[in-house]
């Protein structure tokens, strides 16, 4: 898989508000009413990250998930990290 250039990975991210690129990954961070509902959906992107078989960088403390996406077989970011963070941002909302 190719890495996104840097051109492509900004006109990507015009479909994901709340999400920035830096670093060679894209971020972003939630926060939830408690920690209960964090890591209910922290478990909701495990299981679809498990099925993509594309495994996010994150964080968790209390009530804030911070995300990041990056192929590292590839080198960099990639549709397939898109393709996760669509889906991150669908069971977010």
């Amino acid at each position: 898989m190719k890495p996104l250039t840097e051109l492509q990975i900004l006109s990507l991210l015009k479909d994901l508000p709340g999400w920035e690129f830096n670093e060679n990954a894209i971020h972003t961070s939630f926060e939830f009413d408690d920690f209960k509902d964090a890591f209910s959906v922290m478990t909701r992107i495990a299981f679809e990250a498990e099925r993509l078989n594309h495994h996010p960088d994150w964080s968790n403390v209390y009530n804030t998930v911070q995300i990041s996406l990056s192929t590292h077989d590839a080198g960099g970011v990639t549709n397939q990290d898109f393709e996760l963070a669509r889906i991150i941002d669908e069971l977010v909302a």
